[in-house]
């Protein structure tokens, strides 16, 4: 049996022999546990991996094939090829135009002279088998994607080659494909919203870092040079073995080694690793910086508290165009005050809210409470909260299109936490409460 110091060794010899594969080659499981000397199962978790690092993808009537890694900036605009995936197609001619983006799609769903009003270049036509429509896009600078399945004549094709614009065929019917590009949109307005790691530490300039042979002495010239207190601590591979900043020597003389004082094994982060989950990582370790680190947890980058939450107000401040479920269930709720000046909230329970049974689901009363208490701590302190605990008492059953006012109620604040009542009421009789604990994210 494999040993974990072996398996890792392995893992890594395998992700490497991926990414050295040329793009376009498929890739069997069973062929690459052969070919390294490895357990199928062994091979299988490094090709979920590299899925996961965007190095291969895995296609329908296909199997994973090597493709180039893309940039982490998330356009808005779909390529006619992100298209092909999303609808599952293929592509009937055309195929140098994948790479060009879409501003818009249209259904063929009119008659032709009311149709040519909105088809325009760059735009998309959803379509069944036309064959006329097929080439009338085609003369006005936009792709096609038949649905249902069919395909289109030698003509149409032929144009498509010339105008490098792609004719794609897709089983599904035009509703359902419809459906697939809208959801394909929205997700990336919404990712394009989050940040992760990456796009902080890309932007940074060169990274300072100390040996364990590194002086007292020379920390404090670095830091002096660099305007910086603290520094990852490398070794001869340049992985991550131990942090030390100008307070950690403040006690020592100039010649002596940083050694004893710094601190070993420190917690670390990825690249992928989403800044909200990085900000999380901070406060529940006490930390003000944190080292990011590649799969062989060798240092590329560094980040400090402030960097974190600077980035995170800031991605607050820019619209919100996707939206995620909590955005969902919360669209319908306003805000309001009472005499005190206490913020509450109201709205009515929607039918997407409900069980089969009718009645409103459990998860969703939990997200308003805990929304609301966000939003309610937020109002009192001005810091942005993650939840710590919650307990939730449901007390009665709450119907659809039933109107509710949730109600905050400040326990207990502290710098770093804020402990929260909330209740949830119909008609002046309570239907549920919870008492949460949040943690601030702005203090460590």
């Amino acid at each position: 049996m494999e040993g974990q110091g072996d398996n890792i060794t392995k893992h890594e010899q395998l992700l490497q022999h991926i990414e050295s594969l040329k793009v376009g080659s498929k890739i069997s499981v069973r062929k690459l546990a052969r070919e390294m000397g490895v357990s199928e199962g062994t091979a299988y978790r490094a090709v979920k991996e590299a899925e996961n690092l965007g190095i291969v993808i895995t296609k329908e009537r296909i199997g994973t094939v090597r493709v180039e890694k893309k940039p982490r900036n998330i356009s808005d605009q779909l390529t006619f090829g992100d298209v092909v995936d999303i609808v599952e197609g293929h592509v009937l001619g055309g195929a140098n135009g994948l790479n060009k983006h879409l501003h818009k799609y249209v259904i063929g769903a009119m008659k032709v002279d009311a149709m040519i009003r909105y088809i325009d270049a760059d735009s998309l036509l959803i379509v069944g088998n036309r064959e006329d429509v097929h080439s009338l896009a085609l003369e006005q600078g936009a792709g096609v994607l038949v649905t249902g399945g069919f395909g289109t004549s030698r003509e149409v094709k032929m144009l498509a080659d010339e105008l490098d614009l792609p004719v794609i065929s897709s089983r599904h019917d035009t509703f359902t494909v419809a459906s697939m590009i809208n959801r394909a949109i929205f997700d990336r307005l919404i990712k394009k919203k989050i940040m992760l790691v990456e796009d902080i530490v890309d932007s940074k300039p060169r990274l300072n870092t100390l040996k364990i042979s590194s002086t007292v002495a020379e920390l404090r010239q670095l830091s002096l040079d660099s305007g910086e207190q603290r520094f990852p601590v490398t070794d001869e591979w340049n992985r991550v073995i131990g942090i030390v900043g100008r307070r950690d020597v403040e006690e020592l003389a100039e010649g002596q080694s940083i050694e004893k004082v710094m601190v070993r094994s420190p917690v670390t982060a990825a690249l992928q690793t989403s800044l909200a989950s990085a900000a999380q990582i901070m406060m529940w370790e006490g930390i003000d910086f944190l080292p990011i680190v590649d799969r062989n947890r060798k240092l590329v980058g560094s980040l400090t508290r402030r960097e974190v939450l600077q980035s995170l107000r800031d991605v607050s401040n820019q619209p919100q165009l996707g939206e995620t479920f909590d955005h969902l269930i919360w669209n319908g709720f306003a805000d309001e005050r009472d005499e005190e000046g206490r913020l509450f909230f109201h709205g009515f329970i929607t039918p997407q809210m409900a069980t089969d049974l009718g009645t409103i689901s459990e998860g969703v009363l939990s997200t308003l409470m805990t929304l609301s208490a966000f939003k309610a701590a937020k109002d009192i302190t001005g810091n942005d909260y993650v939840l710590d605990n919650m307990s939730t008492y449901f007390i009665r059953p709450v119907q659809i299109e039933h109107a509710i006012i949730v109600m905050p109620k400040l326990l207990e604040i502290s710098r770093r936490t804020c402990k929260l009542e909330i209740e949830i009421s119909h008609m002046d009789i309570l239907v549920a409460k919870a008492v949460l604990m949040l943690q601030s994210i702005d203090h460590g």
